[in-house]
């Protein structure tokens, strides 16, 4: 039988194993996809979400909050209504798990309080199991309802239910800029700024397959590229990388990451691949592709979109 403590042996909620490598014609798609996946509550990449806990009575607030530390939540614990509305008010919480027979206010006047300005999802947790205290609770504001002796399987899922419900995901990324060029991820187009300069990179480095990346980017002159307004073309391959990367502003994409994602298993190793391609990006988006401010190079590890 489950205890009001939970199952001590319970290990929590299983790891995710990596996803397939996606298909080669949908790295856009897959990069937003895993951009949501990483938002989810307790992937081991997301921002811990932070959690309200108000329980009064001691072996049940530990038991509690040892578990939620233990799937990374970011947790603040008040033992009294009054207490949890300075909490919440201090340090706004994602959700609210939160005891009715409180010894100061009852749990519902927390709630009221509570609604009056936040929007986080409240999970009450409580011995009343009328149904007149459920309906009660629930008409004033909260999301959801647990009734003790509880399973700490099922309240943590009901945790990790209301936070999917409450988070809206990532925006989705459908322009970007790199120098003076306008990336159109929607229509797949990329236009010079009207009014400024049209410098572009030449050098014989630039079409080498192999060599330091240095040495394959060439120097900027005037006059190489489009004029204002005009379309910068780009190659299928160039596409995918640079999507690839604006999905994922200001973070590290590894070099095999993308060797596998636009080219397939087995071509982890082929770097070279990549500087030849980033040295053909840089060169036609870049206003100093010798000098790039936003496709950045770290050594060793892959490339990163500084927006």
């Amino acid at each position: 039988m489950t205890t009001a403590y939970g199952r001590t042996g319970d290990p929590g909620p299983a790891v995710r194993p990596p996803a397939a490598r996606p298909p080669a014609a949908a790295p856009a798609a897959m990069a937003a996809a895993a951009a949501q996946a990483s938002r989810r509550p307790g992937s081991p990449s997301a921002k811990p979400s932070r959690v309200l806990l108000v329980e009064d009575e001691p072996g049940l607030l530990r038991a509690l909050l040892i578990n939620l530390r233990a799937r990374r939540y970011d947790v603040t614990t008040a033992t009294t209504g009054h207490a949890a509305l300075a909490a919440a008010a201090s340090r706004p919480p994602d959700a609210v798990i939160l005891d009715l027979g409180l010894p100061d206010i009852d749990g519902t006047e927390v709630i009221v309080e509570l609604r009056r300005w936040s929007r986080a999802p409240i999970i009450v947790l409580s011995g009343r199991a009328s149904p007149g205290d459920k309906i009660g609770a629930l008409d004033v504001g909260a999301d959801d309802y647990v009734t003790k002796p509880f399973s700490m399987a099922e309240l943590l899922a009901r945790l990790r239910a209301v936070l999917r419900r409450d988070d809206p995901g990532p925006a989705e990324v459908t322009e970007a800029v790199v120098g003076h060029c306008v990336i159109d991820l929607t229509s797949h187009t990329v236009t010079r700024r009207p009014g400024i300069g049209t410098g572009k990179g030449t050098g014989p480095g630039a079409e080498a397959g192999a060599g330091t990346e240095a040495g394959t980017q060439g120097t900027a002159q005037a006059g190489a590229g489009p004029e204002d307004g005009e379309t910068v073309r780009l190659t299928p391959t160039e596409w995918r990388i640079l999507e690839t990367l604006v999905h994922h502003p200001g973070q590290l994409v590894g070099s095999r990451q993308l060797l596998a994602e636009i080219w397939g298993p087995g071509y982890e190793p082929r770097t070279n691949y990549l500087r030849f391609h980033m040295a053909r990006l840089r060169r036609k988006l870049e206003d100093d592709p010798a000098r790039p401010r936003h496709l950045l190079t770290e050594p060793g590890m892959g490339y990163r979109y500084r927006p």
